[in-house]
C-alpha cells in the first residue's frame, strides 16, 4: 500500500540492572525516605502517596556510590537513544537532574511532560505485582478532534495510549516532551524507581 508512517515517537527500553546494584540502590533509596526530611515534608504537602527526593537531593550521584554506578550505565543507554533519534548535538547530554521514587499502594502520578529537558527517564529498582504500568500518550492527542477509535487489532504505533511494563533492573527512556503517567499501584509493597533528565 502508499501509505508512509510519519513523524515516529521513539521509546527505548533495556534491562541493565544487576542484582547487587538493584539491591544497593534499594538499601540507598530507604536511607533517604528515612534521613531526608525536605523531601517527606515536600511529598506530604504534594500529596505524593510515599516518599520522592524530587524536590529535595540534587545530588544523588556524588552522594552515593550505587548513585554513582547507576549514572555511568544511564550514560551509555542515553547515548544510544540520541544517536537513535538522530539528534544533531554540539555535545553529549549530560545528566541535569535524577531522584528517587518510592510509591506505596494507592499511589500515583498524573499526567505530565518534563519541561527543559531532551532525554527524561526511569529506572526500576522494585516493581511488585499490580504495581502499575507507564502510561504514553500520543502527543498528538488534542488535535485529533473527531478521530474515531481505533480497531482491536490495529498496530502499537497506531493507539492513543500504550502502557509499557516496568520490571526490577529496567530502564525507559523518551523525548522529555512525551507526555506520560504512572498508573495507580494496586499491588502490595513499595515501587521503588529513580526517575531522570537529560540536556
Amino acid at each position: 500500500m502508499p501509505v508512509r508512517t510519519l513523524f515516529a515517537t521513539n521509546f527505548y527500553e533495556a534491562d541493565i540492572g544487576t542484582p547487587d546494584l538493584l539491591e544497593e540502590l534499594e538499601e540507598s533509596c530507604h536511607l533517604f525516605a528515612e534521613e531526608d526530611g525536605a523531601g517527606k515534608a515536600w511529598s506530604r504537602e504534594h500529596g505524593y502517596k510515599g516518599y520522592t527526593s524530587y524536590a529535595s537531593l540534587g545530588d544523588l550521584p556524588e552522594r552515593d556510590p550505587a548513585f554513582y554506578d547507576l549514572k555511568k550505565l544511564l550514560d551509555k543507554e542515553v547515548k544510544a537513544f540520541a544517536k537513535a533519534c538522530h539528534f544533531d548535538l554540539a555535545k553529549p547530554l549530560k545528566l541535569d537532574s535524577l531522584w528517587v521514587n518510592i510509591l506505596k499502594p494507592g499511589g500515583t502520578h498524573s499526567g505530565h511532560i518534563h519541561p527543559h529537558s531532551i532525554v527524561s527517564g526511569t529506572f526500576y529498582v522494585a516493581v511488585p505485582p499490580g504495581s502499575g504500568a507507564l502510561k504514553l500518550e500520543d502527543p498528538r492527542l488534542a488535535m485529533l478532534m473527531a478521530a474515531p477509535g481505533r480497531t482491536d487489532d490495529a498496530p502499537e504505533r497506531l493507539l492513543p495510549f500504550v502502557y509499557a511494563e516496568p520490571a526490577a533492573g529496567r530502564v525507559f527512556l523518551w523525548e522529555s516532551w512525551l507526555r506520560h503517567e504512572v498508573m495507580p499501584h494496586s499491588g502490595k509493597g513499595e515501587r521503588i524507581s529513580i526517575s531522570f533528565n537529560y540536556r
